[in-house]
């Protein structure tokens, strides 16, 4: 399988991203060359953050060379990532995954795929925490495809439903509405969680009722794990239950 998104080595060593490749895999409908310069504006630098050079016309009939750029990883992430796609969290993943293999194994070669890029991630992080059980409960959770409930990632860490709750609000991702949990506002957007429905007979009224309950998705559950970790909190990885 071909890389993700090309990338070339620069003259001083380090690794710059194709700024069309990055526009062609994020599917962006705006032409390059006017997209590219409303992402400059966003704050970058030339020649710090990117450097322009021209090509050779991908055209079948030829034509005026084009303006292309070498982008650093840094801002090939932030451009990824400007795009609130799933593409755009896609293409980020896969940076963070080529700088994590760079700086932990700088003699071995850069990913070439997304499923080698996460591989690599996982191993680094591995590494870099032989003493922790977060690597093994990071590779569990990479290789877990569906929705989990809070109650269960609770669990994983010795907690309470109740407890892990209130501990997510006071880090200040969630807050409650009702009888639901909801992400605040600087966490939504992200594919973290998902909504579902559930029915349940009210005794008081007598009545069956409908109410909504959140559930984290494999990202989601990354970003937890992630965050939390920060904070020197982690899951109790044999008590750890997959998906089928």
């Amino acid at each position: 399988m071909n890389e993700l998104i090309k990338t070339f080595k620069q003259k001083d060593g380090s690794v710059a991203v194709d700024g069309r490749d990055l526009h062609d895999f994020l599917e962006v409908e705006t032409p390059y060359r006017i997209w590219i310069q409303r992402m400059i504006e966003y704050g970058f630098t030339e020649n710090v953050d990117f450097a322009g050079f021209e090509q050779k016309s991908t055209k079948p009939q030829g034509g005026r060379p084009q303006v292309n750029h070498a982008l650093t990883l840094d801002m090939a992430k932030e451009l990824s990532m400007i795009q609130r796609t799933d593409r755009g969290k896609q293409a980020r993943q896969y940076f963070i995954a080529m700088e994590k293999q760079a700086k932990a194994q700088p003699q071995l070669p850069l990913p070439k795929d997304y499923p080698s890029a996460l591989r690599a991630l996982a191993d680094s992080m591995e590494e870099n925490q032989k003493l922790k059980p977060a690597a093994d409960y990071t590779q569990k959770m990479l290789a877990n495809p569906g929705l989990e409930t809070t109650s269960m990632i609770a669990k994983n860490y010795g907690m309470s439903t109740a407890k892990f709750n209130q501990l997510m609000h006071k880090m200040g991702i969630q807050y409650r509405q009702g009888k639901t949990w909801l992400l605040y506002a600087k966490y939504q957007g992200f594919g973290y969680t998902h909504i579902e429905p559930f029915s349940y007979f009210d005794q008081k009224t007598g009545t069956k009722k409908v109410a909504n309950t959140m559930k984290w998705t494999q990202r989601g559950q990354k970003f937890i794990y992630d965050f939390l970790a920060s904070k020197d909190v982690y899951p109790q990885v044999e008590r750890l239950t997959l998906l089928s």
